[in-house]
């Protein structure tokens, strides 16, 4: 009997010792929203450790440490109230403790904030001298510009963290965060390269309510999430210009016919399917309709005495805009190659956010462009 003890304790530290520990790095509206199923999957899966560890940026609210309130609490009052989190997410402002010993690494910041966020990584690993592969996965919408084009973020993880990270997949689709949190039937595309690595990272995002598809075109299911927000900012200026329902869904075409040549501009072979999973048409309808670029480029429109860096400010209290960001890389690709006139919808956008042209001029504007073609 005490050797049958003894074998029982030995298997359960076995299989602890096995069980892969999941790290979220950023606690804003997504990454809150989606550390629900990552939690609820990783208390229910065997393969996991139950606690889930989420990194977040230390802030005072309401007069008291982010991390203490989300973890009394089990709610994040500032980016996502009223929504409860899983116990078993533990918010932890200390970098090394949430990634030291982690197996999956699910980034969720802002694009920005990125190369900050792999630097401590590349620090804390080198310091515990750490030699255990890792499996990434990015939520982040956005591009890197070089002078040869532009980069994935998934690529550039990859690259800055290749002593760890063999693969990095994406999860994108249409899924605004708030619709997640509330566990509004919906989908998501993850792109990863080895099969086996994406049946796991599927694992720890689906539910009954969150659907997951999987596919190996990792660089189309990106572009799709980080070109849609471009085009939403020209379906927020239509509402907010009051222009026809037939106009938006005009605009919203357009964006579609350029994110594909964008996306076939720098990345060959994308497979056009790729756009009828989630991460496409779904999603960039999801974005115009929905979230967070068409909202404030709409109040922009109708508020003539407000810059749109103050409705920033004001309506996304502390999120940021990844559609003007994402519109600067795009530009600044298309100017390296000498192709903005080829992208009517992308530089008439430049021109009204970051040219001051006249945002009531949109639709005359982006008709000259047009023409000019």
């Amino acid at each position: 009997k005490a050797l049958n003890k003894k074998e029982k304790t030995d298997k359960e530290k076995r299989k602890k010792k096995n069980m892969k520990k999941i790290a979220i790095i950023g606690s804003g509206n997504w990454g809150s929203a989606i550390s629900r199923n990552i939690g609820f999957n990783a208390a229910r899966i065997p393969q996991f450790n139950k606690e889930v560890r989420m990194w977040v940026h230390e802030e005072i609210v309401e007069g008291r440490k982010l991390s203490e309130i989300i973890n009394e609490k089990h709610e994040n009052i500032k980016y996502l109230p009223g929504i409860k989190l899983p116990e078993n997410v533990v918010a932890d402002p200390d970098f090394e403790n949430v990634v030291g010993d982690a197996d999956i690494v699910v980034f969720v910041v802002p694009h920005q904030f990125l190369q900050s966020q792999i630097n401590k990584m590349k620090d804390c690993f080198t310091k515990i001298n750490r030699t255990k592969e890792l499996l990434a996965v990015s939520l982040i919408k956005g591009i890197i510009i070089e002078k040869e084009g532009p980069k994935l973020i998934s690529a550039d993880v990859e690259d800055q963290l290749k002593d760890w990270v063999k693969d990095c997949a994406v999860l994108m689709g249409a899924n605004i965060a708030s619709d997640v949190a509330e566990d509004t039937f919906c989908e998501s595309t993850l792109g990863c390269k080895n099969k086996e690595a994406g049946k796991l990272l599927a694992s720890i995002f689906q539910t009954n309510e969150f659907d997951i598809q999987i596919t190996e075109e990792v660089a189309g299911v990106e572009l799709c999430g980080a070109l849609k927000n471009i085009v939403a900012l020209g379906a927020g200026l239509c509402r907010g210009l009051d222009l026809a329902p037939s106009t938006t869904a005009a605009i919203t075409r357009i964006g579609l016919d350029e994110m594909m040549k964008f996306s076939n501009l720098y990345f060959k072979n994308i497979d056009p399917s790729v756009y009828f999973l989630s991460c496409g048409i779904a999603d960039l309808i999801a974005t115009c309709e929905g979230g967070r670029n068409q909202r404030v480029a709409s109040a922009w429109a109708k508020d003539p005495s407000k810059t749109w860096q103050q409705l920033e400010t004001e309506l996304l209290k502390g999120q940021k805009l990844q559609g003007t960001i994402t519109l600067e890389e795009a530009m600044t690709a298309l100017r390296y190659s000498k192709n903005t006139e080829n992208f009517p919808l992308f530089l008439t956008l430049d021109k009204i956010f970051f040219g001051n042209q006249d945002k009531k001029a949109f639709l005359s504007l982006l008709k000259s462009q047009r023409s000019a073609l």
